[in-house]
């Protein structure tokens, strides 16, 4: 096996890893939208049932929320099993002894999640509830920095022909980062205690802003990369906003409209739960924004070519013997 081709895989792992833990995120979203972190009074335990041998797919029709919780379970299950395979691979794989390090901070961050979710269950604490969900988006983030990290770009950007990102990039870079990790921990408070609604819109137009204006920075770096990914950053961060505002539609209403809103519809879940698991990607990719920022401020100046070097010397005799 290649060099090149090991990497690729690795990637490719590395970007099934965060799908399947989208697929976790999305149920755990659904579980707290709907209220049914308590279906099961037992874990690890599902009703007395081990986790794999529980009639899962039977709740479907009799109890949406058993369906939900044990869905949430089995997610969980499952991408513990291939954050293992991660770690597996990666040690196997990679050279670099950072990321395979990183590889076991992934894993172990699946396990506590895992813990923190029996403990919410056993002791029926929403606080540990709140923590659970606050704790999945870090787990993601790590998630998404090992995609970037196996990348080809990653390893382009060592050896940098640009210069290097100002210390107002560098610094914005963080800003947003701590800005959308309280605007995410205020979202958990009204998902999980009812409270900081209005903490969290305030902030959350403060956080758009300063994405806006972290778009603007970057666009003075001369890595192509850089810019690219501040203004994904800003395109999902306007999608946030988009399905905020239209959580808040489904939640209170909209009497200019005439819209009523129901509870518990299907439009309501829906936009609650999308607005959830797309927190999570936003303050995800703030994060890896953040980490290329010094990836390429720390990249190593390119030396110059030897073909260039070749005519300047030759230039230099020819001037010479000119004299």
């Amino acid at each position: 096996m290649t060099p090149d081709s090991s990497s690729i895989r690795l990637h490719l792992l590395a970007i099934s890893t965060l799908c399947v833990a989208l697929i976790t995120l999305t149920f755990g979203a659904l579980v707290t939208t709907k209220h049914a972190g308590m279906a099961f009074p037992d874990w690890p335990t599902s009703d007395g049932y081990l986790m794999v041998t529980y009639p899962w797919l039977r709740d479907y029709a009799v109890n949406w929320h058993k369906f939900l919780e044990h869905g949430h379970r089995l997610a969980g299950m499952l991408i513990g099993m291939w954050s293992i395979a991660l770690v597996a691979c990666t040690w196997w794989l990679e050279d670099r002894r950072w990321v395979k390090w990183l590889a076991v901070a992934i894993l172990t961050g699946v396990i506590c999640q895992g813990i923190l979710g029996g403990f919410r269950v056993q002791l029926n604490d929403r606080g540990l509830a709140m923590l659970h969900g606050i704790f999945a988006a870090v787990v993601f983030s790590l998630m998404g920095t090992m995609v970037v990290v196996t990348g080809r770009e990653w390893k382009a950007s060592g050896v940098s022909p640009v210069s290097r990102p100002s210390g107002l990039v560098q610094g914005m870079s963080i800003v947003v980062v701590g800005l959308l990790l309280i605007q995410y921990t205020f979202g958990s408070l009204i998902r999980h205690q009812g409270t900081g609604l209005h903490e969290h819109l305030g902030l959350g137009i403060v956080s758009l802003i300063a994405i806006g204006v972290n778009t603007l920075v970057s666009r003075n770096t001369e890595s192509r990369w850089l810019r690219r990914s501040a203004l994904i950053l800003l395109l999902v961060a306007v999608g946030q906003v988009g399905l905020g505002l239209g959580t808040w539609v489904v939640k209170f209403g909209l009497a200019q409209i005439g819209y009523v809103a129901v509870a518990d519809s299907v439009k309501q879940v829906s936009f609650r739960t999308a607005h959830m698991v797309w927190g999570v990607m936003t303050m995800m990719t703030s994060v890896v924004y953040t980490i290329k920022v010094f990836r390429v401020a720390g990249a190593s100046p390119r030396q110059p070519e030897p073909v260039l070097e070749l005519h300047r010397s030759a230039s230099l005799v020819q001037s010479g013997g000119a004299r």
